[in-house]
This record gives structure tokens, sequence and C-alpha cells, in this order.
């Protein structure tokens, strides 16, 4: 079927492997089944350094599985690796303000008047990214650890100076993040004028990142229009529609990172905790909802997480089919 743009539909995630950045592998579109594809690219990464000419070879490979016309074996969510377990790049966006005020409130700071113009973005480490089944490990459990879902995108190269009217052609897959905070360690470093380190440990990622294709009418106007569920310890605590009050498409996120700067094919641009100002439909990280019983009551009555607990973050089809699979972690101490 013809996607939005052209192309075929596809699902591509890493298989963990003895390889540092794993063995790439095509996922049919049920997350059944998967196939390792050496002869068109090892990795991921690989397949992006060539992406135009490595597409359409995937996309056979993507038709081949899903027929039942080659042989493969079985999907399974644990055994995957982040889609690119190290990213040349991975910045982060906050494309969502309704976050943005409720935790600046939380930490008594004003939201200036610039961020709904100017998006508001870091550089996180990507030397090491988590696959969907990777623990959270924390060495303290004071630091304040909150889960934070998001969706991000991944490039091609895009030059410098790109203009948000032609930074959406560099946007060829999506995955969904979980961008762990560690909430009481950021206010000091934040203090200090020089942005995160420590309150910014790894990010998790979904088992398969996908063509835009692939979300059907869900993607429109450089955002995915679906809710984002988050189970937190089995308890339903969120499914904020991602398309939702997005002040900043990922055209603009993406221009905006390349003001400066060419970005090369594997960076990660992400949405920011996803968050809508209708507060019905729950919250994408602990901190919001903390701010809203502030409010409410002048007391925070939700904790952060502890030892133990989980947290499961997915988007499903209208028809209830998980589109990128499930990030599913359980936060454990530094061994």
């Amino acid at each position: 079927m013809a996607g939005v743009r052209g192309f075929l539909e596809m699902k591509l995630g890493t298989l963990k492997t003895r390889y540092r950045d794993g063995t790439l592998v095509v996922v049919d579109r049920e997350l059944r089944r998967c196939v390792m594809v050496p002869d068109i690219a090892l990795t991921l990464q690989a397949a992006l350094d060539d992406w135009h000419d490595i597409r359409p070879r995937l996309e056979a490979a993507y038709q081949l599985l899903n027929s039942g016309a080659c042989a493969s074996m079985p999907f399974e969510p644990e055994q995957m690796a982040a889609p690119l377990p190290r990213a040349y790049q991975w910045l982060d966006g906050s494309a969502y303000l309704s976050h943005v005020e409720r935790v600046r409130k939380a930490r008594g700071v004003p939201l200036p008047p610039s961020l709904y113009d100017d998006p508001l973005m870091y550089q996180g480490s990507s030397d090491i990214l988590l696959g969907p089944h990777d623990a959270v490990v924390a060495a303290n459990e004071d630091y304040g650890i909150d889960f934070e879902a998001e969706v991000a995108v991944i490039t091609d190269d895009v030059p410098m100076g790109v203009l948000s009217a032609d930074a959406a052609a560099h946007i060829q897959l999506v995955v969904l993040v979980n961008d762990v905070s560690l909430r009481n360690l950021i206010p000091d470093e934040l203090a200090k004028g020089f942005g995160f380190l420590h309150g910014k440990p790894a990010s998790a990622f979904s088992p398969v990142a996908v063509t835009l294709d692939e979300l059907d009418g869900a993607w429109q106007d450089n955002k995915l229009h679906r809710p984002l569920t988050v189970h937190w310890n089995n308890q339903l605590f969120g499914q904020a529609d991602a398309g939702a009050d997005m002040q900043f498409d990922f055209a603009r996120l993406i221009s905006h990172a390349a003001k400066t700067r060419c970005l090369g094919a594997g960076t990660i641009v992400g949405s920011g905790t996803v968050s809508n100002y209708d507060c019905t439909a729950g919250y994408s990280c602990l901190v919001e909802k903390r701010v809203v019983e502030i409010v409410e009551s002048g007391t925070a009555v939700t904790p952060f997480m502890r030892y133990g607990d989980r947290v499961r973050i997915e988007m499903l089809t209208p028809q209830g089919q998980s589109i990128f699979g499930a990030i599913e972690q359980v936060v454990k101490p530094c061994p």
C-alpha cells in the first residue's frame, strides 16, 4: 500500500547480539515475526548511512516477510535493543508547553515568553541507549526517579539551516521513548546555568522504529496523532494524545536543531514529554501529576518511582494493534 510519501510501510528493530550495535531485523506488521538482513545492512545505522539506496531493499524484505514468502524467526521484544543502541546524536525538545509550565511551576520558575516561539531543547547522552526491556538503573531511590513517555523521530542527513518546510523530508523513522529523569537532581544542575547531566540518565526506546507510511492517517502535520498509553505498576496512568497541544511539530524541532550545525544520519529528535492541557486523559510523567496535586491540595501525594516499580509505554492503532511494541521497564538499584 502506498504511503504518505509514495513508499511502502516498514518496521525495523535491532536484535541484541554479540555486536555492540546489535543486528538489524525487519519486523512484520503484527510484531510476530522478524528476519535478519545482513546482505542489506548489518545495523540500522549502516542502513541510515545509505538510506535512499538501502530503503527499497528493506521494503522488499518487509513485503516478503509479511507475505510469508521468506524464512523468519519469532519476534521477541525482550531480546531487542534500542533501534539505535548507540546514536551519534540524541536531541530532546520540549514541544508540549503544558508539561513545561507544570514542571517549571514545581520549581517555582516562570515560563519565559520566548518559549512559545522558540523551542526548548537539550542534547542528551547517546553512547548507551536502552532497549525496551532493559532496567532503569538508579544509584539512589531518593534521586526522584521519573518516567517520561515521548515520541521521537530519526533523521537522515540534515543540512545546516534547513527550513521547517524542508525539514519534514528528513524524517525517516518514528519511535517511542522513555526519557528517564532524576527529578531531585535537576534543580541544582540547572541552577549552575549549564544544563542537564546527572539528572538525565540513559533513555529507553521502543522495540521497533516505523516509517511514516506505517502510521496511516495518524501522521499529520508532522505530528503523531494517537494516544500514548502509560501504565505505572500495572495501573493506567495516562493516555495523552501525542498530536494535541504540541506547540512545535517535528519539522520545526529539526529546523531548530540544525540552526548552526548539520545533523548526521541517525540523529534522534525527541518531542519531550507528551502532555495535554486537559488533564482528564492523565499524564506521561509523575511530576506533572504531583504539580497538579500541589495546586489542588497543597501537597504532592504521588511518589516518585522506587526500586521494583514498573512502567509500560505503548501506542495502539484504533483497532488495538501495538504500533511500536511496548517499552516495559523495572527500576533496579545500581549493582
